[in-house]
């Protein structure tokens, strides 16, 4: 072995790479490999085939016509030949050749199957894991063209860990493609375990409440989304994949949507957008009108409430925030406890608890039912319920201080701001804020999938047209 090799290895742990000496082609030879994640099969393989050759032959001749693995390259340095061992890889090293890198990689990993956080009732069932080579083979299955293209990176100091940015050439904007590699290879940390860490480091405005990067966990949608010209960000030991320029109004639309007919799409799609407006602006409505509103109320409902609330202890703000956090904490414990234990806690807890406030006298039934109702409604949109469980309380202090006026002052200060954020080029609230009309075919409702002949305008892209346009017949 070469003495750079060899000064290379000896920072390595002896428990973990393992080196074998042998003969090849009459030359000295040294196979170095880590054994807890590699393939024991294909390397016996290896070796024997290495043992049983006879002649002399350069490193690519050696590399084509002796070694019988799917993957071998020829690398130019030792240095590069042994950062490979800690992705499972085989480094060769012979006497007077160029090292060879053999991938004999073997990890264990789980299954393909439906990711429980994106279920559906019809359309692909299949989900990311936790390994990157079974991920891009998921989209390399639905996108089957020499446009897709992979750039593969490396970050972390100690992690090392892969990171692939996939996208179509010819559609995604080279712009975007760019910016999304310098920013992770400057990234400067000691690892990645979770496609989060990258994200953080992607977003243009880390500091704000809000997502500025696309979640999915399903290839169908990642594999959709490329095609509209957003980039896809991959990071090996994470099943959930990142996509890049981000929209709003992403999050509203289900990947069920484009597996059904349009007019139910369009119908749910009004639902979820109704259910988050409520589910934010329910409590502090509430709060407000029970505080400074009283002539808003209908008098058969102002009697029943008084009723209610006549001798609480707590105001009705006090009391509206009081029961939110409860059931924020009840939802936190039923997420943390082990899954048989947690629905019934959630369950048992919510109806026991709320129960027996009221009875004590502690809370109304009325600030229940709206908390309880304004939390449902949180879940129609899973992938915003941390975001809008803050802006929930925000807005309930709004309400509770300053009534209607401050509700509606709150509400114009978030929109205000949301249309001001921006990322990668694409505005946030596109295509509402500002206007796109020929994405809101795909905004609020959904039209045909026939009737879509363009890629949406909102975000950057350099091919408008997917399509041929549609005629009537």
């Amino acid at each position: 072995m070469e003495e750079r090799a060899a000064a290379i290895i000896q920072n390595y742990s002896p428990q973990l790479i393992v080196s074998r000496d042998l003969t090849t082609g009459g030359r000295q030879a040294t196979l170095i490999f880590n054994p807890d994640i590699t393939d024991g099969t294909a390397l016996r393989k290896t070796v024997l085939a290495l043992t049983r050759h006879k002649g002399n032959v350069t490193a690519g001749q050696l590399a084509a016509r002796v070694l019988t693995a799917a993957e071998v390259k020829v690398v130019s340095t030792p240095e590069e030949a042994v950062e490979t061992l800690t992705d499972g890889d085989a480094a060769l090293f012979v006497e007077g050749l160029e090292p060879i890198v053999i991938n004999v990689r073997k990890y264990d990993k789980r299954a393909v199957a439906e990711p429980p956080a994106e279920t559906v009732t019809r359309g692909p069932r299949e989900g990311f894991i936790e390994e990157l080579k079974t991920n891009l083979s998921l989209l390399a299955r639905r996108l089957r063209t020499d446009k897709l293209t992979v750039e593969r990176l490396k970050a972390g100091r100690y992690s090392g860990t892969n990171i692939a940015v996939a996208y179509l050439s010819g559609v995604a904007d080279p712009r975007i493609v760019k910016k999304v590699v310098e920013k992770i290879n400057a990234l400067d940390t000691d690892g990645i375990q979770d496609s989060f860490y990258i994200q953080n480091a992607l977003e243009e405005h880390p500091y704000s409440i809000f997502s500025q990067i696309g979640v999915t966990e399903k290839p169908d949608v990642a594999a959709a989304k490329m095609l509209e010209g957003r980039v896809a960000i991959i990071v090996d030991g994470s099943p959930e994949v990142l996509t890049v320029p981000y929209l709003l109004a992403e999050d509203f639309q289900a990947g069920e949507d484009y597996y059904d007919r349009h007019s139910l799409a369009g119908f749910l799609r009004i639902l979820r957008y109704t259910a988050v407006v409520m589910a934010v602006l329910l409590p502090g409505f509430y709060v407000a009108v029970q505080v400074f509103h009283y002539d808003m109320i209908p008098l058969k409902f102002l009697v029943t409430l008084m009723n209610s609330v006549a001798g609480l202890p707590l105001k009705p703000l006090s009391e509206t925030l009081f029961v939110i956090i409860l059931f924020e904490i009840i939802r936190e414990a039923g997420v943390r406890m082990p899954r048989a234990v947690g629905m019934a806690l959630s369950i048992v807890g919510a109806l026991v608890l709320g129960d027996t406030a009221v009875k004590a006298g502690l809370i109304s039934s009325p600030s229940v039912m709206i908390v309880a109702l304004s939390s449902i409604a949180l879940y129609t949109v899973p992938k915003q319920v941390g975001t809008t469980s803050i802006l929930r309380l925000m807005m309930t202090f709004a309400g509770g201080l300053g009534g209607m006026y401050g509700l509606v002052i709150a509400t114009l200060f978030l929109v205000i701001y949301l249309a001001g954020l921006d990322g990668y080029m694409t505005p946030y609230l596109a295509p509402f804020a500002p206007l796109i009309k020929p994405d809101l075919k795909d905004a609020l409702v959904r039209k045909p999938l026939d009737r879509m002949v363009t890629r949406p305008r909102s975000i950057p892209n350099v091919n408008r047209i997917r399509r041929k346009t549609w005629k009537k017949s």
